[in-house]
């Protein structure tokens, strides 16, 4: 008697230029437990935050389509990367026939629950800059003081501490030091009640973040609304149907020692395998 075949199961990937998207699959797979989640990091192509708008384009266009010419069953694309969404999200929507989905720095729900109108934006030096991100402040945040700090550093101890390396405290602190300090566009530090996480790599640190700022600031980021729109689409798509019981992946695009050292960290996310894109 053959066994009942089970219905298939939305194939999503979450992609990013290093570990951060492994936030938004932590969002995701607690939401939609019943989904395939694969990963994908374009760690030969890490960072992207301090790369030119054109050369982050054309990279993070490349590695999704090779991607997707080698692992044919994605039903759902995450770009959960700050820098690849507000630059290359319309190229790929118009290259994919299935949904892309991107992450937006979470101004608005910031702005909207901060008691005291006083709210900063921690993110890539590139993000802090970029017009995008001025316009979701002057639409969503325009009533509030907003306090932006660009940092590259956090996102390489984000990526350490995946690697089992200890979070040096002092420099946590002294990028963190701008949001505590009084200074011309932070004049009442005291004052400041919710902390944006606008890179996917920063949530990977909210603990240690929440310990040097004080309990006293709330810190929001983009996972549960992300995993809400991949829920939103995983109810408008027929799955392409394989197995639901397949094997998925932590797929990497380049030999790396760090890849050794994540191992250790990736069963946490579901994975017990990497394999390099090729």
């Amino acid at each position: 008697m053959s066994e009942t075949a089970l219905p298939a199961a939305p194939h999503i990937v979450i992609f990013d230029s290093g570990v951060g998207g492994l936030s938004i699959l932590q969002a995701a797979r607690q939401q939609l437990p019943h989904c395939r989640f694969s990963y994908l990091s374009d760690n030969g192509g890490f960072p992207y935050g301090n790369k030119p708008a054109n050369q982050v384009i054309e990279r993070a266009c490349q590695v999704l389509e090779a991607f997707a010419a080698q692992v044919q069953d994605v039903d759902i694309y995450v770009v959960a990367c700050n820098t690849a969404s507000t630059l290359a999200l319309p190229r790929l929507r118009r290259h994919f026939t299935r949904p892309v989905v991107g992450v937006v720095p979470a101004i608005k729900p910031a702005a909207e629950i901060s008691k005291n109108r006083y709210i900063g934006l921690l993110a890539t030096p590139g993000t802090v800059k970029r017009s995008y991100t001025k316009r979701l402040i002057q639409e969503f945040a325009h009533d509030c003081q907003t306090v932006c700090v660009g940092s590259s550093a956090l996102v390489e101890l984000a990526e350490r501490k995946l690697r089992q390396r200890p979070v040096d405290s002092q420099e946590l602190l002294a990028i963190l030091a701008p949001l505590l300090t009084a200074s011309k566009t932070n004049p009442t530090p005291d004052r400041l009640d919710t902390l944006v996480l606008a890179c996917t790599h920063f949530p990977l640190l909210a603990a240690e973040i929440q310990q040097v700022l004080g309990e006293h600031i709330r810190l929001i980021d983009s996972g549960s609304a992300i995993a809400r729109r991949i829920e939103y689409w995983t109810e408008r798509i027929e799955p392409i149907g394989l197995d639901p019981k397949l094997p998925t992946y932590a797929w990497f695009t380049k030999t790396a020692p760090e890849i050794a050292e994540l191992s250790a960290a990736l069963p946490a996310f579901g994975f017990s395998e990497s394999r390099i894109l090729r």
